[in-house]
């Protein structure tokens, strides 16, 4: 069969899923069997994987949606717990002192204190905690979710303690024989080699992505002002700026000078406190203040089954003792993944399924370890720091798990269909796995242009499979392979891969379904993947752009 024609017939489940979901406007409980079903016949008779192995994917596939689904309960449940100790209506009236202007709030909340998240744990934990919380400072729920999906670009490579690159680029690079002799011949240790791709890539980010803040907030105006205007989003340009800076120079110099586990978390951090401190002091605010319109002329979609109303302010609840759950949670994921003792010991207790239904395919859940038990753990210590009634407990348990159960009438149909795909190089074709041989086809058409095309590939693994770290796992070795063949930098055609699996994640269906659980918006995917196409579009063409000026005009290794 032609290698187009099976490059077509490979992407098909995505078109057909993308197509219902954004064409359409479909929910992804409605799109995703239907993408489910294709992939099961074109995995049963184009690429011959046999019935046990498909149902085996399936079944690691549920297993895999039961991880993401224990972190969204994390997320709600902590969120419900603010809400019903009263924590949120001080955290809403702290930002309100900071400033009451809407774009300033989702520039320090949604990009900068997201991306310390994502540093942090990573794994779409972002949009399920910043969401939330933009919700209940006053955002539409539509607002929150694409704050919190754009937040999810610039720091996506460094996420999880840099596991995209430590875990994905390593994985997919260990093993070839030539890039460990290439990586030799630079004189550069294996752990040297992925710090400098990651460097490379931190590079890509800081010169494309220091834009995001301001992006994020024309966002803001156009889709949910009330004059629908780009201008007012760009009225904010040098705070905007000024924030996208503050956040770039530290993740540059830590990307380039210390390593990938850094960068996201630290300059997070750094840029928080001192955009704060800067919108406190009204340094470089706008001079008119924009909000939303009054809630009564929001339109139906902007809003959730989730109430954003934070409820009363406790007379004895002060700002600091509001936000140390918060602080909790970034301190307690911060611990777990960067002290090796702890870290050993949680990952240790897992549930396992080996070689399910006799296949080599298996699955490994380390559950303790998982964002979902440090937020979850996190929520019930605040139930004791607040000295919660039980009332206010079994109602932050009962609206957690309400909405639990929405998301994953989604999930248990957009895993299993991405597991299958991913798994189909278990096939009696001959056949490669279906997103290499799609890969391969864009590579073969587009020749010497191919650095302008690298991070599209990167971008469409980690859509389909939800996650930077298994599409730069997945892809490493052929964006290496392809950059060789056709003589330019392969660390730099690697990390555009990795900058393009980042920007993937801002229409990722599986982080789309995640943000929506959290503020009662399941059912909207697809609403939301329309808002999230265009800043990813100029993420993927702004690499693309730059990735040529740097390997064939800058002549950059």
């Amino acid at each position: 069969m032609n290698t187009y024609l099976l490059a077509f017939l490979a992407f098909l489940p995505i078109l057909v899923a993308m197509f219902l979901l954004v064409g359409l406007g479909w929910g992804a409980r409605q799109a995703m069997p239907v993408g489910y079903v294709v992939v099961f016949i074109v995995g049963i008779v184009i690429w011959k994987m046999s019935l046990t192995t498909v149902l085996a994917a399936t079944i690691q596939g549920l297993w895999i949606a039961a991880t993401l689904l224990w972190i969204i309960f994390g997320a709600l449940l902590l969120l419900a717990t603010l809400k019903h100790s009263g924590a949120i209506a001080t955290i809403r009236a702290g930002f309100m002192k900071i400033s009451p202007d809407r774009r300033i709030q989702a520039i320090i909340v949604g990009f900068l204190f997201g991306s310390f998240i994502e540093g942090a744990s990573g794994f779409g934990t972002p949009a399920a905690i910043v969401g939330p919380l933009l919700l209940a400072l006053g955002f539409p729920a539509f607002a929150a979710v694409i704050v919190g999906m754009v937040t999810q670009s610039m720091p996506v490579t460094f996420g999880a303690v840099g596991t995209p690159i430590l875990v994905g680029v390593n994985t997919g690079l260990t093993g070839a024989a030539v890039v460990e002799a290439h990586a030799k011949s630079l004189g550069l240790t294996w752990p040297q080699y992925l710090a400098s791709i990651g460097a490379r890539a931190g590079i890509f980010h800081a010169i494309i992505g220091f834009v995001m803040p301001l992006i994020i907030c024309m966002m803001l105006t156009r889709f949910f002002g009330k004059n629908k205007s780009w201008k007012e989003g760009l009225e904010v340009w040098p705070f905007a700026l000024f924030a996208g800076i503050v956040f770039a120079i530290p993740y540059v110099l830590l990307a380039n000078f210390v390593g990938p586990e850094f960068p996201s978390m630290i300059s997070g951090l750094l840029a928080v406190g001192i955009t704060s401190f800067a919108a406190s002091k009204g340094f470089l605010q706008p001079k008119k203040v924009w909000d939303f319109p009054p809630e009564k002329e929001w339109e139906p979609g902007w809003m959730g089954t989730v109430s954003g109303d934070p409820g009363q302010v406790r007379a004895n609840m002060s700002l600091i003792k509001a936000w140390i759950p918060y602080v909790l949670v970034g301190l307690f994921l911060l611990l777990t993944r960067m002290n090796p003792g702890l870290k050993g010991a949680l990952t240790k207790i897992t549930i396992n399924h080996l070689n399910i239904l006799g296949t080599s395919i298996s699955h490994k859940w380390e559950w303790v370890y998982s964002p979902g038990a440090v937020i979850s753990f996190v929520a019930i210590i605040t139930w004791l720091l607040y000295q919660m009634k039980g009332e206010e407990i079994k109602a932050a348990l009962k609206e957690s798990s309400g909405q639990l159960v929405n998301a994953s009438t989604a999930l248990i149909f957009t895993v299993p269909m991405v597991r299958i795909f991913i798994m189909s190089n278990l096939n009696n074709s001959g056949l490669e796995s279906m997103p290499i041989l799609l890969a391969r086809a864009v590579a073969d058409a587009v020749g010497g242009a191919w650095p302008a095309f690298a991070a599209v590939i990167g971008a469409l693994g980690a859509m389909i499979a939800g996650s930077n770290t298994i599409s730069n796992m997945t892809f490493s070795l052929f964006q290496w392979s392809v950059a060789d063949f056709i003589g330019v930098s392969q660390r730099l055609v690697v990390a555009i891969q990795a900058v393009g699996g980042a920007a993937g994640n801002m229409i990722c269906v599986h982080n789309a379904v995640a943000a929506a659980a959290v503020v009662g918006m399941i059912g909207k995917e697809g609403l939301i993947l329309r808002r999230t196409f265009l800043p990813t579009i100029y993420y993927l063409a702004a690499v693309g752009i730059y990735g040529m000026i740097a390997i064939y005009v800058l002549g950059l290794q």
